[in-house]
């Protein structure tokens, strides 16, 4: 029992240092990284503005008064 605490606090011992790596060390975006996330906010841009025109002309619908229909008289001969 004594090998296996002894076993377990010497591989923690070794791993915590690891746990307190900040990662900084990393080299930036690539340019590649740059560009798929400007076509991905291009989509976004351009899903959006036909859904602005689409949420507006459902409002307009919502709030006009609906068109009367004219009363239609059928002359008998």
């Amino acid at each position: 029992m004594r090998t296996l605490i002894r076993t377990i606090l010497a591989t923690l011992a070794l791993v915590v240092p690891a746990f307190a790596a900040d990662g900084s060390v990393g080299k930036g975006s690539s340019l590649l990284l740059i560009l798929f996330l400007g076509f991905a906010a291009l989509i976004v841009v351009f899903q959006f503005i036909p859904g602005l025109v689409l949420f507006f002309s459902m409002l307009k619908g919502i709030f006009t008064a609906a068109p009367k229909k004219a009363s239609v008289t059928h002359e008998k001969k």
